[in-house]
């Protein structure tokens, strides 16, 4: 009896779209279903997704005392997905108080949000990619947003200092995890005077761990997501930087959200970055593959078809995290092209080739040169920068070792040691009035 009062609710649902298209010449619109919301709170910005299968769309509005936005979904019609989202927001969000959610008329919801501080909103819909079905997304930034020199400064990590520091490379703790035999300049052996540096004035390094929020990145097969594990090393690095005389550090990411890699670009040149270091974790279709891998920007074209496949994946990041088209464009515009210089990718090789020295003592290489490829998070074009790729997160055996805290701590240890080997023989330039 149930199954035939279904095939005759589907009759009628039929019936009806004929009739209308005899009448009208289309079809109904029919309501567009939400099935996820996530929230991604930073300080940066805080994203709120609204996944859905398509035929929905959103208007919105800002209102004062007190500030709130809202948001009408066209469309949709309330249902207990969408009411997860009252209890996704966190009291910890950086932006958000609280939201409301109703049913304003039969075919649009209303969200209202409760906001700590003025936000600039940025809503928009992506179309379906990997994993996502349609989504709509708000982004709330602040109104206001803070200089990242001025963040700095708040801080007291923006001085300069007049006395030379001479710091030398650490040698990096024993893994857990068996290391190559290979002997490398990691060797316990007392350091030449060749091998320290002399910092006469503050350097900023920017530290970029990869993917983020949306883009979860490579996806190892225990789970272990790409995302999670380079912000874990990225937070390592950073401490170990921030340990160093004359170091100071930004990221351009501390937590789980996505960064386009336009934005990346642009904060570190912002702070006028002395380097740029990007970190990820690879993967490949053979779970075989392994080894560390360091790569920098090619003008000319990849070194290696892997080299061109992986740049054309991580550079997909932006379709997968979800950007604002309309204002990406302008970035792209302002960043992202014809941005590269000689001398950038040839400083750039310099650190790339001190940095994969180092992490051949902790990890096979998977290629014994550094590789060069057109990826977007590196076209800065006065910043030496490079891409490290940890490990094969793919691979059952480095991905475990990815997530082994200790070998974590080598990886880190890895990269700040060839940094400094690149400062003693590169010693930065003096510029814009900086000692």
């Amino acid at each position: 009896m149930e199954h035939a009062f279904y095939k005759f609710g589907r009759s009628v649902l039929a019936l009806i779209a004929f009739i209308t298209v005899l009448l009208t010449g289309t079809l109904p619109v029919m309501a567009g279903n939400i099935v996820a919301v996530r929230t991604w709170p930073a300080d940066d910005y805080t994203r709120i997704t609204l996944e859905h299968d398509g035929n929905v769309h959103a208007k919105h509005f800002l209102l004062a005392n007190p500030d709130r936005l809202v948001v009408d979904v066209d469309g949709t019609e309330l249902n207990a997905t969408l009411k997860e989202l009252i209890s996704k927001i966190q009291p910890d969000d950086p932006y958000i108080q609280q939201v409301r959610v109703g049913q304003l008329n039969p075919k649009t919801v209303r969200l209202v949000f409760d906001l700590k501080t003025a936000v600039n909103p940025q809503v928009f819909s992506l179309a379906p990619i990997d994993k996502y079905k349609h989504r709509l997304v708000l982004d709330l930034y602040p109104k206001e947003p803070l200089d990242p020199i001025a963040a700095l400064i708040m801080k007291g990590e923006w001085k300069n200092d007049p006395e030379p520091v001479q710091v030398a490379a650490s040698t990096p703790k024993k893994s857990i995890i068996d290391a190559p035999s290979r002997k490398t300049s990691l060797s316990e052996e007392p350091l030449k005077d060749a091998e320290k540096m002399q910092l006469k004035r503050m350097v900023t390094i920017v530290v970029d761990p990869g993917h983020g929020g949306e883009d979860s990145g490579a996806i190892g097969a225990r789970g272990s997501k790409e995302k999670d594990v380079v912000l874990a090393i990225g937070k390592r690095l950073k401490a170990k930087i921030e340990q160093q005389p004359n170091m100071r550090v930004v990221m351009t990411r501390n937590a789980d959200f996505f960064v386009p890699l336009g934005t990346r670009v642009q904060k570190a040149r912002a702070v006028q970055a002395d380097l740029f270091i990007s970190i990820h974790a690879d993967a490949f279709v053979q779970p075989t593959a392994r080894g560390s891998s360091v790569f920098v920007l090619s003008e000319k074209g990849a070194s290696s078809t892997a080299a061109r496949w992986l740049a054309k994946r991580e550079n997909a990041a932006d379709l997968i995290g979800g950007v604002n088209i309309k204002k990406h464009d302008r970035q792209l515009a302002s960043v992202l092209l014809d941005l590269s210089t000689t001398a950038q990718i040839k400083n750039s090789m310099k650190l790339g080739n001190a940095v994969l020295n180092e992490m051949g003592g902790i990890n096979r290489l998977h290629k014994g040169s550094v590789e060069q490829a057109a990826f977007a998070v590196l076209k800065a074009p006065d910043i030496p920068s490079i891409l490290v790729e940890t490990a094969f997160i793919s691979n059952p055996e480095e991905e475990a070792k990815l997530n082994n805290d200790a070998h974590q701590e080598n990886i880190a240890n890895a990269i700040l040691n060839g940094v400094k080997k690149y400062f003693a023989k590169n010693p930065p330039r003096v510029r814009n009035g900086m000692i």
